[in-house]
């Protein structure tokens, strides 16, 4: 015999070949197996590795299921969230896979769904029911959708169920334990992936109602480190300073709010004494502001930088001043009143008897001219007390068609002869053809008054000899607007530069206590603006002052 026969002959006997054959084929299913548990551990690995705090759900769903097509025949994959004693539909993949709408609730008579929240296990069934019961919208659903086999997974957190994840099949499957375990560890993973999104959009949300909150504000937030440098600003600020993200971030503070010395800006306080600090400032376009300065401290109660808030109050200075002005007005309204009650009766009485007594006498007698003087005398002290009342009295102010030559008028018949006896040349040019505007005459003879008032006073403080006021009328063209104007020029003592950037600031004044209040020009300026106008300044120190009143023209059709 042979010697190859021989030893196959031994082998057959001893059975050498077949164990060799068996050792090879658990071999390979050993490798095969490791094969599938190492891959396990990556899809765990990569879903966790996959998942950033960017990925929407959907993206997550999407992610899980190309891993998953490595090792199972799953179709179809869906996440359901439990609230409120609900199952909630909120994601599907493939996204033109799904039978409920996303958002819907899933109906809990006989529902699998349910079934997984209250045992708290993985359950599996297949559309004809096998392993248990299906509620008519799953069996419906699975149908439409050509689903076999679905497995449900409940999702923990905490020993909380919070909902469940489902993977569908179009073919029947039967799965190992092995395969279940694998499916449970993969929705642990799953679960803390929602939850760690959970709480990342918590923060995320919280985060951004704090800006949106932070910018909405109105006033001014600044916040700067401790070397005066702004890092974060609201949009009232840019809105407030004119400037754009990159003109602000990085400046110091005293360069934005312009103070000449840092340590005059109430953020040095803050810095030097830990504590809140206050000041009320004029910033830039004649605005005043209340600043407040917060510390801000660390953990270990280290100060590392400073909020400042900013309060435009120049609208609440305003209003107050034009409260005062009122109450002085409704005060000399008072008076005027009791004044003009008293004098009326015996100006009747002058005016009345020179009346008749006129009567008796004609022009050539020399009594005739002394009583057409006590005549007249009593008829212009009883117009320069009704004006007085028509000026001063508190009724509320209305806009009708008016003319600025009648304030000028009204005004003149007040106070002309006051003036004229202090010496000073009081010229009148109005223009007899300046058209109607849309205005209130109470108001504007406040505006012409105090302009006339200022000019005397600037008058009194100078030594020329010639003290001249001209208030003079016109139209000028603005713009492709018409405006009707008013100038009262005086020559005397005039405005430095600096004051006049000043001068309508409420409050303030050059004059002393007694003779001044530091209200009439922003006073005047407020009912110019009303007007829809504004008021122009023009001055040299030392040479005199011009200030004009600008309104625009009554349009037709108004």
């Amino acid at each position: 015999m042979p010697i190859n026969e021989k030893q196959m002959m031994i082998e057959r006997l001893t059975g050498v070949k077949s164990s060799k054959r068996n050792y090879y084929t658990e071999l390979k299913k050993m490798v095969e197996q490791l094969e599938k548990k190492n891959m396990k551990l990556e899809i765990i690995n990569e879903v966790t590795k996959s998942f950033t705090i960017d990925m929407t759900m959907d993206e997550l769903l999407k992610n899980i299921m190309e891993k998953l097509e490595k090792l199972y025949t799953f179709d179809r994959i869906s996440l359901t969230i439990y609230e409120g004693q609900q199952l909630i539909l909120t994601n599907v993949y493939p996204q033109d896979s799904f039978f409920l709408k996303v958002g819907e609730v899933l109906p809990n008579k006989n529902s699998l769904y349910y079934q997984v929240i209250h045992e708290k296990k993985v359950l599996m069934n297949d559309v004809n029911g096998t392993f248990g019961q299906l509620s008519d919208v799953e069996k419906n659903t699975m149908k439409l959708l050509g689903i076999e086999t679905v497995v449900c997974l409940p999702l923990f957190r905490k020993k909380q169920v919070i909902g469940v994840l489902s993977l569908g099949s179009k073919t029947r499957i039967d799965y190992p334990n092995d395969d279940f375990s694998f499916l449970e560890q993969l929705a642990d993973q799953m679960a803390v992936c929602i939850e760690n999104s959970s709480l990342y959009n918590a923060v995320l949300n919280g985060k951004k109602e704090w800006e949106e909150t932070f910018r909405a504000v109105q006033d001014l937030i600044l916040f700067v480190d401790l070397d005066y440098r702004i890092i974060r600003f609201n949009d009232a600020v840019k809105a407030f300073f004119q400037l754009e993200d990159d003109h602000l971030y990085g400046r110091k503070t005293y360069e934005v709010i312009h103070y000449q010395d840092p340590i005059d800006c109430p953020v040095s306080e803050s810095y030097r004494t830990k504590k809140t600090a206050f000041r009320q400032s004029r910033l830039d376009h004649n605005r005043i502001c209340d600043i407040y300065t917060y510390p801000v401290f660390n953990e270990t109660q280290e100060m590392y930088g400073v909020i400042i808030y900013l309060k435009d109050v120049t609208k609440k200075l305003y209003t107050e001043a034009q409260l005062m002005h009122s109450g002085k007005l409704a005060a000399i309204g008072e008076m005027a009143a009791g004044v003009a009650h008293e004098l009326n009766s015996p100006l009747t009485a002058v005016i009345g008897n020179s009346q008749l007594l006129l009567r008796d006498f004609n022009e050539q007698d020399p009594a005739y001219n002394l009583l057409k003087d006590i005549h007249n005398c009593g008829v212009r002290s009883k117009n320069i007390i009704r004006n007085l009342l028509t000026f001063s009295r508190q009724d509320e102010y209305e806009f009708e068609p008016c003319q600025i030559n009648k304030a000028v008028e009204e005004v003149l018949s007040l106070i002309r002869y006051q003036i004229e006896r202090q010496c000073v040349s009081l010229c009148v040019d109005l223009d007899p053809s300046l058209p109607v505007i849309e205005g209130n005459l109470q108001q504007l003879e406040q505006i012409v008054i105090n302009f006339i008032l200022n000019a005397r006073d600037a008058l009194e403080e100078t030594e020329q000899l010639e003290k001249e006021i001209l208030i003079k009328t016109g139209m000028r063209q603005i713009k492709n607007e018409t405006f009707v104007y008013l100038s009262v020029h005086d020559n005397g003592v005039g405005i430095s530069e600096q004051e006049i950037n000043e001068i309508f600031r409420p409050f303030y004044t050059t004059k002393d206590a007694m003779n001044g209040t530091g209200l009439g020009l922003s006073v005047s300026l407020g009912i110019a603006k009303e007007h829809g106008g504004g008021i122009e300044v023009n001055s040299e120190k030392g040479k005199g002052s011009t200030f004009i009143l600008l309104v625009p023209m009554k349009k037709e059709g108004d």
